[in-house]
């Protein structure tokens, strides 16, 4: 090899170790920086809330990522058990066994009310049926009431719709109205009731099909579908879910929304939980329907 090769050889490579260490300078300034990572899991009745939620706190700062999905509180929960996220949204409150394998795996879940919600009773627009009290409402979940002719409609089988059974708006709906509220009650869903996996799937069906009855949270409801007015008993007003109605206790059917972390939160969840019971996050509350709870 002669002198003058030799020569670009070396000087090649002093330039290819110059420019490393310049990339590597620049790298290592796009991550001073660093990011803080949130895992947020749980209710579908939630998520497009805790979407939106952390959409907004993601523009606030910068410096912290939130990654959102749904799959059902009970999944959600599940998932703080096995400690693999950092929050788990949920529709109903957590269960007294869920606590114990929570606590069984060296867990200690911390519950925060960050929201309410009405869940609506909802029918197809063309149903002449306006007002529905709760016992009504069992009787025609757990297979009493199966035509629409036994309330005073039309001569048409009762489609009944439900959430599935891992959704927690399905367990507090089981508890609160199937059920009426009385822990020894074993009523149980008629066995045709459709399990849907989703609010916008019940939403979507009761539009399209004249026979069937749904219910949703308020956030969910679409001016397509018509919203039943429920009364408490016989002898009660019939009342239309509402921010308002649920905050004066009118309406029967409402419930607290929960956000659960594992232990007292520290550092960006502990700032980022701190903020959803700001002025501007409760704001969002308001906006997609749900009710907040300043």
């Amino acid at each position: 090899m002669n002198k003058g090769l030799i020569l670009f050889v070396i000087i090649l490579a002093l330039i290819l170790v110059a420019c490393t260490r310049e990339g590597s300078d620049v790298n290592h300034g796009q991550v001073q920086g660093e990011m803080a990572n949130i895992v947020n899991k749980g209710s579908d009745t939630m998520v497009n809330l805790a979407l939106a939620w952390a959409e907004r706190y993601q523009q606030l700062n910068n410096n912290v990522n939130i990654s959102v999905t749904g799959g059902g509180s009970g999944t959600g929960i599940a998932a703080l058990i096995n400690k693999t996220v950092d929050i788990a949204n949920a529709s109903r409150q957590i269960k007294a066994e869920e606590l114990d394998d929570a606590k069984e795996n060296g867990g200690e879940p911390v519950e925060f009310v960050v929201a309410r919600d009405a869940i609506a009773i909802i029918v197809n627009s063309s149903n002449p049926i306006n007002e529905l009290t709760l016992q009504q409402i069992s009787e025609i979940y757990s297979g009493e009431i199966n035509n629409w002719q036994e309330l005073g409609g039309e001569d048409r089988p009762i489609v009944r719709l439900s959430r599935e059974t891992n959704s927690g708006t399905h367990v507090y709906f089981l508890e609160e109205v199937l059920r009426l509220g009385d822990k020894e009650s074993k009523t149980l869903f008629s066995t045709d009731t459709l399990l849907l996996p989703s609010s916008e799937g019940i939403t979507s069906e009761v539009r399209d099909n004249p026979n069937a009855i749904g219910y949703d949270g308020l956030g969910y409801v679409v001016p397509e579908v018509k919203v039943i007015a429920v009364a408490q008993g016989t002898n009660g007003s019939f009342v239309l879910p509402s921010a308002e109605t649920v905050n004066n206790g009118q309406y029967p059917i409402a419930r607290d929304l929960y956000m659960y972390t594992q232990g007292q939160p520290t550092g960006e969840v502990k700032d980022y939980i701190d903020w959803l019971f700001s002025e501007e996050a409760q704001e969002i509350v308001i906006q997609l329907g749900f009710v907040p709870i300043n």
